[in-house]
């Protein structure tokens, strides 16, 4: 496979630049991959989709406000960009200069404090704080909600709230799992009053998410690693929700390359762990039966991701529908429910 087999023509007016005023207002496509026919509705209407013993698994990640500005002592400006956290003084960032940043020399950040620059590879530097301190307390004072390149502008106080999911608890991602944007407490009451479960996985979602494919040959592209934990709870919940005739739905991409990740012949286990899983069109999925997702970027590993699930040209065909009638796409757009293929489960428990 080639990397421009995923690729389609988006007009630029229709990459969402904002939030809409309610989380679930926004449009939802649903793709039955049995079916030559899509069709349109709402995500407010998601619960009418689904079946009472349903099973909907979640990215409970929190996002750091994670992008950072600093100077060398030279004077030139520095952008940073959390990848994530190794001690409360040591961190690894994305880094963004005129010239490369050198190992050995210092960065000085907004607040006034020094960080040593511990080792670089390509874009990638280890900083680790001159003196103490905490990376995460300095994130929380001088931190940007990191908006993706695509948003083009600046991050409002809005964005701290609605670059959030509603059920975010654990910190560390410095991207959103965006699909979960669209929830609110009252499309979750409303799943609660159908019947339809929930579950939660951890998958920080790492500033790699941001860099495109390099090479043109899928097969050898390599996934950035994140950190990944899947809870023996949330094991427990799909096995039950399986043997009581239960569909499993993953909430985002992230929740699906996670319960991937935990998976292997022996069936789903519990999982904590670092995890560069890539999914493409001939590597099975196994987990899940359906995905709730967001519309992705031409030519990326998640376009390849939905592609291994519904087919390349289903995919394709659904993103050309949503073109046409004009869905908003990207972190802040619509969504998409990838129904599963004869309303069947998956055999792996």
């Amino acid at each position: 496979m080639k990397k421009s087999d995923f690729y389609y023509h988006l007009p630029p007016e229709l990459i969402a630049q904002e939030p809409l005023p309610e989380r679930s207002a926004g449009r939802l496509l649903l793709v039955d991959p049995g079916s030559d026919v899509f069709q349109d509705a709402r995500v407010r209407d998601l619960p009418r989709f689904l079946r009472p013993g349903d099973l909907l698994v979640f990215n409970d990640t929190r996002v750091l406000p994670a992008r950072l500005r600093a100077r060398k002592t030279s004077g030139g400006s520095v952008e940073l960009l959390l990848e994530r956290l190794l001690t409360p003084e040591r961190a690894r960032f994305l880094a963004r200069a005129s010239k490369p940043l050198r190992p050995d020399g210092r960065l000085i950040l907004a607040g006034g404090e020094a960080a040593e620059i511990l080792s670089r590879d390509e874009r990638m530097v280890e900083l680790g704080l001159v003196g103490g301190g905490s990376w995460l307390d300095i994130l929380e004072a001088q931190g940007e909600v990191p908006l993706p390149p695509y948003i083009d502008r600046a991050p409002a106080a809005a964005d701290r709230d609605r670059y959030q999911t509603v059920y975010a608890r654990t910190p560390g991602a410095v991207a959103a799992p965006t699909a979960g944007l669209h929830f609110d407490a009252e499309l979750l009451a409303a799943l609660d009053a159908a019947g339809i479960q929930r579950a939660y996985i951890t998958l920080h979602v790492g500033a790699g998410t941001f860099l495109p494919v390099q090479v043109e040959k899928v097969e050898e592209h390599r996934m950035h690693s994140e950190r990944v934990t899947v809870p023996a709870a949330t094991v427990e919940q799909i096995r039950r929700a399986r043997e009581q005739g239960g569909r499993i739905f993953a909430i985002g991409t992230t929740v699906c390359r996670a319960l991937e990740a935990a998976a292997s012949d022996q069936g789903l286990q519990a999982f904590v762990g670092e995890t560069d899983i890539f999914l493409y069109p001939g590597r099975p999925i196994r987990v899940i039966d359906g995905l709730f997702t967001n519309f992705h970027l031409p030519e990326s590993t998640l376009m390849m991701l939905v592609s291994a699930l519904a087919g390349r040209e289903r995919i394709l065909a659904a993103y050309a529908h949503a073109v046409a009638q004009r869905y908003r796409f990207f972190s802040y757009g619509d969504a998409m429910l990838i129904l599963p293929a004869g309303g069947n489960t998956r055999d792996l428990l």
